[in-house]
Formats: C-alpha cells, structure tokens, sequence
C-alpha cells in the first residue's frame, strides 16, 4: 500500500476499523453513558456490580482508565500517522486493540469473580499494547519530538497499575496514588497537546476572520515555564497530597495557566462552540489547581471529590469531548462548525460538571444534585453517539486536519 486511502479502500471488513479514531471514539462515548448509567443506581444502592473494587473506586476507574484510555487511544492512533507519515493501523488488528479495552472493562466490572492479578493483567494489556504500538511508529518514523505524548502514556498506564494494585490490597483506591498519577498524566496530556492545538485552531479561525488579535505562538518560553510548574505541582500532590507546599505549588500552576489561556485570545471565538470549548475547558484545568489549592489550605472547604471533578468530569471530560468531535468532523470530511445539536452536547456536559462540584457545596442537597449530574452527563455522550455515530460508522477515507 502506498497511501491511507489505498489501504482503507483495500480493507473489506467494517468500516469501523478504518481508522483508530472510529472504534475508539464511538466506544469512549457508549461506555461513559452506561458507566454513568451504573454509577448513579449504584450509588443510591439499587444495584450492586460484582466488582471487586468499591463502587466510588470503579466509577473513578472507569472514568479516568476506562474512558479516557479509549479516548487517547482513538487520538493517537489518528494523530501518530500524521505525525510520522506512515501508514495508520487498519482492519482486524486496528479490531484486536480495541478488543482489548472492552475485555478490560468487562474484567473489571465482574473483577469479584476473578483473582486481582488476572483482572490487573486483563485491563493493562489494552494500554501496554498501545503504549508498543505508538512507541514502534515514532521510532520506525524517527518523530522524537512526540516520545512526551509517549511518555505520558506510560504515566497513565503506571497510575492504572497503581490503582490496581491498591484495590488489591483493599485500600480506598479512589483516593490514592494511582488515581493522582493517572488524573495527572491525563491533565498533562490536555496542557501539552492542548497547548499545541487550541491556539493552532483558534489562531486558522480567527485569520479567517481578520481578528484584530491573533493568539501568542505555541510553546514560547512562558509556556515551557509554565508546563514545568505543573508538573511539578502534580507531582507534588501525588507525594504529598495534603502538605502546605503541595497547595502553594497548584495555586502558582494555577495563575500561569490562566495567564496562558488568555494569551490564546479565546474571547474572540465565542461564535464558533467548536473552538471556544476548547477554551472553556482548558479554563477548567487552572481553576481546578486553584479550587485544589483552597481545599488543600482549609479542608472541608467544598469536598475533595468535588473539587477535583472540575478537572475529571470538567477539564478532561469537556476537552475530550471537543477534540472528538473536532477530530470526527475533520475527519469524515465535513465542514468545521459546530451545529445546535453539538452546542447543546458541550452545555450538558459543562453542567454535568458544574452540578457536582455543587453537590460538595451544598451537601444538604446533594442526592438530587448528583442525579441531575449524571442526567446530563449521560445526556451529553448519549447525544454525542446519536450526532456522529453515523460519521463514525460510515465508509469514507479519513482525511488529515
């Protein structure tokens, strides 16, 4: 095959398996929604899954190392061959990955049944896999500028076997080291490559327009500064999680990451929903650090969980949800705008987010506050899955954005 059009027009199966972002995405989504749809009757205790894991502790799994493990995957399978110019994974062995991560998540949803090490070996296999894969293109393609994208897979990857571990050992994984090192990796992942794509986005719609204001380039000094504190803020908080330093650390990370935003110049996108919310949610991940920094400095301040739903549910949840369907548009060849229907997906999702951190505020109302939470959070990727799940399963060659 000499080109990604040939290959594909040569795959016969499903054209699911054209192209990584497909399963990936279209998977992602479905299994937020039931995830979502366990978690909420779990909780009032309606039902009980037969996990091993504690049901805060696999509603946090599922989330951070199910779906976002999906989501990561469907983007670096789309983005590595672009990055590399090589060909894209195709067809059954594009369909054994993705096999992979179900077989995960259907091992530790019935984990109560199987030995803690066959369950950890089932659900790491999809990620170590991946973690092969993707390290194979950037060498063969010598793209050593992306081994951090790689770098900070294994991260996730390392959280994942952490928090399986602390399961193991009948620790409140929830909120223990494998959760910070996970939720760190992914939100280093949203600073670094959101870095790159949102004022690369923002700066192609605005020229369009002749904006008085373009956004500041990409990874300029300040940005670099900035990536260095954040990290180093999480790694502060997965040592260190209640220590005074670990809040000063996530408040400065805070401030250069607002400062950041707004050198992007998002204000002047709010026309277009396809862009500014990526803006919007990026937005979460400094006000997250900042909300952090306070419940570190005064516990009980607004709850732990609530807090650090702004950057799971808000930061990660909305940023994924904007670069899939970003990502499915401009991949299935129609135009970059976001209709009624993908605004009214990003609103449900914002206020899924925005009613949990209420929850930990207003305790007294907390039962109906998370129910309406997960309402529109399932409400959200229910509508993702009904707008572009045609685009996902339709047969069209991908095309580079």
């Amino acid at each position: 095959m000499t080109s990604t059009a040939q290959q594909m027009r040569a795959w016969r199966g499903p054209a699911l398996l054209t192209y990584g972002f497909r399963p990936f995405f279209l998977g992602a989504t479905l299994w937020a929604a039931i995830a979502m749809g366990l978690w909420a009757p779990m909780l009032s205790g309606h039902i009980t899954l037969p996990t091993a894991f504690d049901p805060v502790s696999w509603h946090a799994h599922e989330f951070l190392f199910g779906y976002l493990s999906a989501v990561v995957a469907g983007f670096l399978l789309t983005a590595v061959p672009n990055w590399t110019g090589r060909l894209p994974i195709v067809g059954w062995p594009l369909g054994g990955l993705f096999g992979l991560w179900v077989a995960g998540r259907v091992a530790v949803s019935f984990s109560a049944n199987l030995p803690p090490m066959a369950v950890a070996v089932i659900d790491l296999a999809f990620p170590v896999a991946l973690a092969a894969v993707i390290t194979r293109e950037i060498v063969a393609g010598k793209n050593w500028r992306n081994l951090l994208v790689l770098g900070m897979l294994v991260a996730l990857t390392a959280g994942n076997a952490v928090f399986h571990w602390e399961a193991a050992r009948g620790e409140y994984a929830a909120q223990g080291y494998g959760l910070r090192i996970g939720l760190s990796a992914g939100l280093m992942m949203i600073a670094v490559i959101g870095g790159r794509v949102i004022p690369s986005f923002t700066r192609n719609w605005l020229a369009k327009r002749n904006a008085p204001k373009l956004p500041t380039p990409p990874m300029q000094r300040f940005d670099k500064v900035a990536l260095l504190v954040l990290l180093g803020a999480f790694i502060t908080w997965i040592a260190l999680p209640s220590a005074s330093i670990t809040a000063v650390a996530l408040a400065l990370a805070g401030v250069l990451h607002f400062i950041r935003l707004l050198r992007w110049a998002g204000w002047q996108t709010v026309s277009e929903p396809l862009v500014s919310v990526m803006h919007g949610a990026y937005l979460l991940l400094p006000l997250g650090a900042l909300a952090l920094a306070a419940e570190i400095a005064v516990p009980g301040l607004s709850g732990l969980g609530a807090v650090q739903h702004l950057w799971m549910g808000g930061a990660i949840g909305l940023m994924t949800l904007a670069i899939m369907t970003r990502a499915t548009l401009g991949h299935t060849g129609q135009a970059l705008e976001a209709g009624w229907g993908t605004g009214l997906i990003y609103v449900a999702i914002l206020a899924a987010t925005l009613l949990r951190v209420s929850a930990g505020i207003w305790v007294m109302a907390a039962s109906p506050l998370y129910l309406l939470s997960a309402a529109f959070w399932i409400a959200g990727f229910c509508g993702f899955a009904i707008l572009y799940g045609p685009l996902l399963l339709r047969a069209q060659p991908a095309k580079k954005v």
